[in-house]
């Protein structure tokens, strides 16, 4: 086994991501230990002077520092958990996606079976890792987050550490989540309506670059005034904001374009109405929202 000093490595998991960090560290030097259900993944890597070990036992026992790139929490018990008592030294780096609560139940699952979890977030895709611009939230363990800094500045270049509580790194990946895949949605609901009026992606990029990035001015603009409570109609008002998502949503329907996301923002707005915003900033919203009154049913 490594000492955990030494430039040495396994990871488990070899999807898109999986093989770029396992790229990325054999082009630091690092000696790599694989392990992949689909065995054939790992054939370039192996090329490369990586070792494909047929087991999960094996891909614990050759190394102390263990990457984790899997699907999400559930198949890292499907992976883990029957090889759980070759667990017992081993600081498990996970980078797979999940939620919070999920990083917690692993951290303390690990840790009854004599292992350290890491909880990661990498902030990039597939083409991201290895580069020095890139960005991955940590949190668990401070004594195993440094001892095994320099590896993990190998996945992405800048690791940013949030402190013990295992479950910080996943919340802060899915802050990014739910802004990331809120504005693409928006994005694809833009170019619906642009194709049903005879434009293309293309014909409103510049305007959609525009709108986007103007987005920070206001981030910055309302952070404060949410946080002190401030949510007073000086600048704007619900009542006027709910004209505009109404027009927004009658754009969509007039053009026979889907509604489903145009009409989700009305109806926010419209319950911050029927709570007696409608002379407050549109910010209250997130008054209404931190309350989760509506919860739709997860899968």
């Amino acid at each position: 086994m490594s000492s955990g000093m030494e430039k040495s490595v396994t990871v488990i998991g070899l999807g898109p991501m999986g093989q770029a960090m396992a790229t990325a560290f054999l082009d630091q030097g690092y000696a790599v230990t694989l392990w992949n259900r689909t065995a054939s993944r790992a054939d370039a890597l192996v090329a490369r002077g990586a070792v494909l070990v047929p087991g999960v036992e094996e891909a614990l026992a050759a190394n102390e520092l263990v990457i984790l790139s899997l699907t999400d929490y559930r198949a890292m018990y499907e992976v883990l958990g029957p090889a759980a008592p070759a667990l017992a030294g081993r600081v498990l780096v996970n980078l797979s996606s999940d939620t919070p609560e999920q990083a917690r139940s692993a951290a303390r699952w690990a840790a009854g079976h004599g292992a350290t979890h890491l909880t990661g977030g990498i902030t990039v895709p597939p083409s991201g890792i290895g580069q020095a611009e890139s960005s991955t939230f940590y949190s668990g363990p401070r004594e195993a987050f440094e001892k095994y800094r320099s590896a993990l500045e190998v996945v992405t270049g800048r690791t940013d550490y949030r402190g013990e509580d295992p479950g910080l790194a996943a919340l802060f990946y899915q802050l990014g989540m739910v802004m990331f895949w809120t504005s693409m949605m928006s994005y694809w609901q833009a170019i619906a309506l642009a194709h049903a009026n005879g434009l293309t992606a293309a014909d409103i990029l510049g305007h959609a670059t525009d709108t986007a990035n103007s987005l920070p001015g206001f981030f910055a603009f309302y952070a404060e005034r949410i946080d002190a409570g401030r949510h007073t109609g000086d600048v704007d008002r619900l009542a006027m904001g709910m004209a505009s998502v109404e027009h927004v949503l009658h754009t969509n329907a007039d053009s026979g374009v889907d509604t489903a996301l145009p009409a989700a923002v009305a109806e926010l707005f419209r319950r911050g109405m029927d709570a007696g915003h409608a002379a407050d900033s549109f910010s209250s919203l997130v008054e209404l929202m931190k309350k989760g009154e509506t919860q739709p049913q997860l899968p």
